[in-house]
């Protein structure tokens, strides 16, 4: 699957989804009172690991460029691996998942605070659509602080995403995904240490698990964007939504709840119609979205967390 053409671009899309969707599985397979700092931290040394056979592709003259753009950005991503750890820990998969696709929404809501965007009407009615769904889902008496935690994973994954903008432009993706890692990784190790908790190497697979998971996944994103124009297959990310129900139902035994399925078609049913129409548009070839920044992945995002700006399966 190259992503060169419209269905190998859509495969490669759903497949990077299951790929993140076996991340979160790895998190939610942890034991019970797992020291969360030690995970995150881990996790961040083996996605920096990983990365090294790419280094070549860093830009060693400018490798500090825009540093504390990339600081920030970096620590904002560290608080959403944690949060989407507290939250896939104590919320069901699914319930989890649908609650990070808050972030495209949070990035329509900042976009308009921050840089003065206007929201189309469409735009509108999916952002006061999905905050409603999340309630649904939610529901005042089912919140706590998993839920809370589960939104400020969505939080980190939009403010990181607009700060998408602000990173050079000389410096690549791999560059970029490099620094982050690099810079996160003293906070990350020291946070561990304060946690306090003894080495717990039982940790260790499922940290490489997650790691490998989402690298995967931004893989998968980048060869997707990189050939199609990305209003084509940007539906493909919402099939996230779908693996976050059948892995939750066949590893979990988590059945959602009618309220789920109400809450979650408010959300995810406003973003695709928004798909569907810049899909009719016309628009410049996914080379041109390159130039300007647009395929840099963030997940991360869920999930640390979703190429798109405003795409939520771009995790971390």
């Amino acid at each position: 699957m190259s992503g060169k053409t419209l269905n190998s671009a859509l495969a490669l899309l759903i497949l990077g989804n299951f790929l993140a969707l076996l991340s979160d599985v790895a998190i939610k397979l942890l034991e019970p009172g797992t020291p969360v700092l030690q995970f995150a931290f881990l996790r961040c040394l083996f996605t920096l690991i990983l990365l090294l056979p790419l280094a070549g592709q860093l830009n060693r003259q400018q490798f500090l460029t825009g540093w504390k753009v990339h600081l920030f950005r970096a620590h904002l991503h560290l608080g959403g691996i944690i949060c989407m750890v507290i939250a896939l820990t104590y919320l069901p998969l699914a319930t989890a998942n649908a609650l990070f696709y808050a972030a495209p929404l949070l990035v329509m809501v900042f976009s308009v605070i921050l840089f003065r965007e206007r929201l189309t009407p469409l735009s509108l009615l999916a952002v006061i659509s999905g905050f409603l769904g999340i309630l649904v889902i939610l529901r005042p008496v089912d919140f706590n602080w998993a839920a809370l935690a589960a939104l400020g994973s969505a939080v980190a994954l939009a403010s990181s995403a607009l700060l998408v903008r602000k990173l050079p432009s000389v410096q690549g993706t791999v560059h970029k995904l490099f620094l982050g890692y690099l810079l996160i990784l003293p906070t990350s190790g020291m946070l561990a240490w304060w946690e306090g908790a003894g080495w717990q190497p039982q940790i260790l697979l499922p940290a490489l698990v997650s790691a490998i998971c989402i690298l995967g996944y931004n893989i998968t994103v980048l060869l997707a964007y990189q050939q199609v124009d990305a209003n084509q297959v940007t539906s493909a990310e919402y099939t996230g939504l779908i693996w976050a129900v059948a892995l939750g139902w066949i590893l979990f035994a988590e059945v959602p709840d009618f309220w789920f399925w109400v809450g979650s078609s408010m959300i995810v049913i406003p973003l695709l119609l928004i798909a569907w129409r810049q899909g009719r548009k016309p628009s410049f070839h996914n080379q041109n979205l390159l130039k300007r920044n647009r395929s840099i992945t963030v997940k991360p995002c869920t999930r640390s967390s979703k190429p798109l700006l405003f795409s939520s399966g771009s995790k971390d």
